[in-house]
């Protein structure tokens, strides 16, 4: 009996370890995704941007090295192309998050009682995206290009001047990110307002708080976790696009960002160090700006 017991007291911590092993081999696909199609190319997009250029090489050939200096060459020749992406960006996530709360406060508060409206507004947010990016855009240039209706009726009404153009102009890059991004927006609002508890409003009315303190004591504050995530969702992709600045667009000469000068350099230049180097400031720098931002909004678990 005593031996069993010694037996049986023995065995007991080694169910932790069996656990524990069981939960590693669960993990170890996921790992092996992570390894081998996020942190290998990572790995291989940093040793690209410290590339030198070969001696004596043709265009796009380069050697592996330490040279550095290719960040400093990019940041002083690409500065006003990265202060312009992240201005575009932040002007299109405000405007997305202007736009987007009301039309996502309609429908996950005000439309609960006509459920069929408030499938039907969902499926108009959503209808986007069986559309080509690519084609939405192109689309938008064909309305705002000088010929359009829509030019040639504000330059009849003299709210434009006659030689004024809209599409090559930063009113029409941020308005194409804007337009692009919506949904992006719209949805997360979308899901956390539907969960509102709108006893929460009714309580603040009957403590006799006018709607706009109710809105901003407690709408806002228990919407915050949707207001992170949409703005995340926004600001991110919008920084990085390159087809809303293209010339080929809404963009022009004076519009380019930071993914149109990595598409020149990676795809027309060959001059893959200087593509791979501003990719590198690209994500680094968005990972601090996104850092900074979760943590003043104290919505650290969206990390």
């Amino acid at each position: 009996m005593a031996f069993a017991a010694f037996a049986t007291a023995e065995a007991q911590p080694q169910a932790p370890k069996k656990r524990s092993r069981i939960a590693l081999f669960l993990l170890l696909p996921g790992i092996a995704y992570l390894v081998l199609f996020f942190l290998t190319p990572l790995i291989s997009l940093v040793l690209t941007s410290l590339q030198a250029p070969r001696e004596f090489g043709d265009i796009g050939e380069f050697d592996y090295a330490f040279n550095w200096q290719n960040y400093v060459t990019v940041v002083q020749q690409y500065l006003p192309h990265i202060a312009r992406s992240f201005g575009y960006a932040l002007a299109a996530t405000v405007l997305a998050l202007l736009f987007s709360y009301p039309l996502a406060y309609f429908i996950g508060v005000k439309a609960r009682r006509w459920p069929l409206l408030q499938s039907l507004m969902l499926v108009l947010v959503i209808a986007p995206f069986f559309i080509s990016f690519l084609l939405r855009t192109l689309a938008w240039k064909q309305i705002l290009s000088d010929e359009s209706f829509i030019i040639t009726s504000l330059k009849a009404l003299s709210l434009m001047a006659p030689d004024a153009h809209f599409t090559g102009t930063p009113f029409a890059v941020i308005f194409g990110l804007t337009y692009n991004f919506i949904p992006f927006m719209t949805l997360p609002l979308y899901t956390t307002l539907e969960r509102l508890d709108t006893r929460y409003l009714e309580a603040g009315s009957d403590l006799y708080a006018n709607p706009f303190t109710v809105f901003r004591k407690i709408t806002v504050p228990l919407s915050m976790p949707g207001i992170v995530a949409g703005t995340l969702l926004t600001f991110i992709p919008a920084a990085g696009d390159y087809v809303n600045a293209s010339r080929d667009f809404l963009g022009g000469p004076d519009t380019q960002m930071m993914g149109n000068v990595i598409e020149a350099n990676f795809l027309v230049l060959l001059n893959y160090p200087v593509a791979a180097a501003l990719s590198i400031i690209l994500m680094a720098a968005i990972l601090v700006l996104v850092g900074i931002y979760v943590k003043r909004s104290g919505t650290e678990d969206l990390l």
